[in-house]
């Protein structure tokens, strides 16, 4: 079989379990169909469809096991958020995704996101316990990761404070109770991750940028509980571009030193 062949063969294993996942003939926690069955039913190698579990498997959409129990096989799961920031973080090293637009990316989703919630209180507090009233989101997670970067070994450690800055990024986003854009963050978040501890590490005072972050982000969650939107949008999207911009110019500063 020629290469060009093998690959239509494993996409038609793709097209066979997206198409019984769209029907509803496979759900999460089903088990697919053995190797030796589906490459009987669609005409193709076993290899073939090794090749399709793989890539599968690398999107969160299977878990496979060796065995024989309950638990062997290729199960159908949900683990958007994983793939979505393998992809992201390869697309962003082979610089087929600029870090400027995965910068982008991010204020339109977290300002959104930030306005969203702070409309969401406002709509809470309006209905108040009415029967079918919307609940205000849940932000428990939030104020625990603003007191945990409180923390004076957090703070004043970038290696240690930039994951709960993450954190606290993707609990608002998960608050929002849209899976997609969780997942979506999560990605655009992971994608950078190395790019932003890097740019920490050139910024002349982290203890004072440790500290206006801080105070950024309890701004945020602030607009957000009060129930203010322009405000909540306004705050998120002056944060995420006052950080960029100083690790942008900490990180020129510090190629043109190198260089002279």
């Amino acid at each position: 079989m020629s290469d060009h062949a093998e690959a239509r063969a494993w996409q038609t294993v793709l097209d066979r379990i997206e198409g019984d996942l769209l029907t509803g003939a496979l759900s999460p926690g089903d088990h697919l169909p053995s190797e030796r069955t589906l490459a009987a039913d669609l005409g193709v190698g076993r290899s073939s469809v090794r090749e399709a579990l793989r890539v599968l498997e690398v999107m969160g959409l299977i878990r496979t096991q060796t065995g024989s129990g309950p638990q062997s096989g290729a199960i159908i799961i949900a683990r958007p958020s994983g793939a979505m920031s393998a992809l992201l973080r390869l697309q962003v090293a082979a610089q087929g995704f600029a870090v400027e637009d995965i910068v982008a990316t991010r204020l339109v989703l977290e300002s959104a996101v930030a306005a969203q919630l702070a409309t969401r209180i406002r709509a809470a507090a309006v209905s108040g316990s009415a029967a079918g009233a919307a609940p205000a989101p849940d932000l428990v997670e939030v104020h625990e990761l603003l007191a945990a970067m409180d923390e004076p070994d957090i703070a004043d450690a970038p290696a240690e404070f930039l994951p709960l800055d993450q954190a606290f990024h993707l609990a608002l986003a998960a608050a929002s109770g849209n899976q997609v854009i969780a997942a979506t963050m999560a990605g655009l978040r992971a994608s950078i991750e190395a790019y932003v501890l890097e740019g920490a590490s050139h910024l002349p005072d982290w203890t004072t940028t440790s500290r206006r972050l801080r105070a950024e982000h309890r701004a945020v969650v602030e607009s957000i509980t009060a129930g203010d939107p322009a405000s909540a949008e306004r705050r998120m999207r002056d944060h995420i571009e006052t950080y960029h911009s100083e690790t942008s110019r900490a990180r020129a500063a510090h190629t043109a030193s190198a260089g002279g």
